[in-house]
């Protein structure tokens, strides 16, 4: 299981950075949690400019 926690910890982290392993991504037994994470921290990323850019539009208002 720490396998599985560390891959998904490690996606989030990559997709927060914005760069893919496609190595971690491909892995056979942890890939799918690499994965995860990845779009995990995609979408956290989402959210933050999504935050940032209702802040802009409020101000501007």
């Amino acid at each position: 299981m720490d396998d599985e926690i560390f891959a998904y910890d490690t996606g989030r982290a990559d997709g927060i950075a914005g760069r893919r392993d496609q190595t971690r991504a491909a892995h056979p037994a942890t890939g799918a949690d690499y994965r995860m994470g990845f779009l995990d921290g995609r979408l956290e990323v989402f959210h933050l400019l999504r935050a940032v850019r209702r802040i802009q539009d409020e101000s501007d208002g």
